[in-house]
């Protein structure tokens, strides 16, 4: 029986395990996870994620965190959530959208921030912004990774034992 030729392919299409090619692929996955750790990913999804939330947060709110009239006004005629009151609404959402990003970039209470503002996306794709999937899906990608995996070496839910 010859043996197959080199460079033969899987059922996937992939070089089969012992083609020069496949060597190369696996030795360049290995360096590359080396480099993109988890430190690296859920550092980069915090500040990502926390920066979203964030900016959104200040466009609600004048000088440190006064809900302004507008943004009631939002709550009242544009997002208008069933039982829950707009100016409730637009308080706990001005709020939340600057507490947990901060937690986020800080990195304490992760998992629990991320969770948070995972429900807030919720809420918006249902409620708000139905047909804005795309970025919800996004958002909720970044907030899973971190409710899953939790902070990383820079934060501090590891300086304090937490993570």
């Amino acid at each position: 029986m010859n043996s197959p030729p080199t460079g033969r392919s899987d059922t996937l299409g992939m070089p089969a395990a012992d083609s020069p090619l496949r060597s190369l692929w696996d030795r360049a996955a290995a360096a590359l996870a080396r480099l993109v750790s988890h430190d690296l990913l859920a550092l980069v999804a915090r500040v990502a994620i926390a920066a979203i939330f964030f900016q959104s947060g200040r466009t609600k709110v004048e000088g440190l965190l006064k809900v302004t009239p507008g943004a009631i006004e939002l709550f009242r005629t544009e997002y208008r959530l069933p039982l829950v009151p707009p100016e409730l609404a637009a308080h706990a959402a001005a709020y939340a959208e600057h507490l947990f990003p901060l937690l986020l970039v800080l990195g304490l209470a992760t998992r629990l921030s991320a969770l948070a503002l995972l429900g807030m996306t919720l809420v918006i794709q249902v409620f708000v912004y139905p047909d804005a999937w795309p970025t919800h899906l996004s958002w909720a990608g970044l907030l899973l990774y971190l409710v899953g995996r939790g902070g990383d070496r820079l934060s501090l839910d590891r300086a304090l034992g937490f993570a």
